[in-house]
């Protein structure tokens, strides 16, 4: 029996996953991530590397990055510590659900993870100061391929769980191009 269960979100293919805690008097255990049980629920990757990030302050959005072929990513996501608000855009040109959004909150708390396949835009939200958030990647960072679209495109309209003012952004992050400015290398 799986010790992990997958809950698709509004867009094929972006996972929403829950793994079994185990608590008891000195705290908690459970499994973060198992290729054998991850496979048998659809996700078959190799995960090459591992990222983390700590964001200071509430507000703090990075993203949306992804890579362009002939190095995209898929990416494995969980919060060590603190909670997110985490987003993925579907970036494939031809896909029913091209340039729609779909998002969940993870916590460090619950231990829940999204699953961001290849050809989609990835970013996130903190919800509180100090969050730490750690990724899992099926390619090496490449940055000849490292690619991104504005956080704020009205065209993808996502509904961010804070005011545009509150934005605390990466002076890379607020210079990206809008999805209609992006020729698209990602096929359906």
């Amino acid at each position: 029996m799986s010790k992990f269960s997958a809950v698709p979100l509004a867009i094929l293919g972006v996972l929403h996953i829950k793994g079994q805690k185990f608590q008891d008097p000195r705290g908690y255990f459970m499994e973060n991530y198992s290729r054998r049980d991850y496979s048998a629920l659809g996700i078959d990757c190799e995960f090459v590397q591992d990222n983390q990030s700590m964001s200071k302050q509430r507000g703090t959005i990075r993203g949306l990055h992804f890579q362009t072929p002939p190095e995209p990513q898929a990416k494995l996501v969980r919060v060590l510590k603190g909670s997110i608000f985490d987003v993925a855009v579907d970036i494939r040109r031809g896909s029913p659900t091209y340039g729609r959004w779909c998002a969940i909150t993870l916590t460090a708390e619950l231990g829940n993870q999204l699953f961001v396949p290849r050809g989609f835009a990835h970013a996130f939200c903190t919800l509180e100061p100090d969050t730490e958030v750690v990724y899992k990647v099926d390619s090496y960072y490449a940055p000849a391929y490292d690619a991104g679209i504005i956080w704020n495109d009205p065209d993808i309209g996502i509904e961010w769980p804070i005011a545009p003012n509150e934005a605390v952004l990466s002076a890379k992050d607020t210079k990206l191009p809008r999805l209609t400015e992006f020729d698209s290398p990602f096929r359906y």
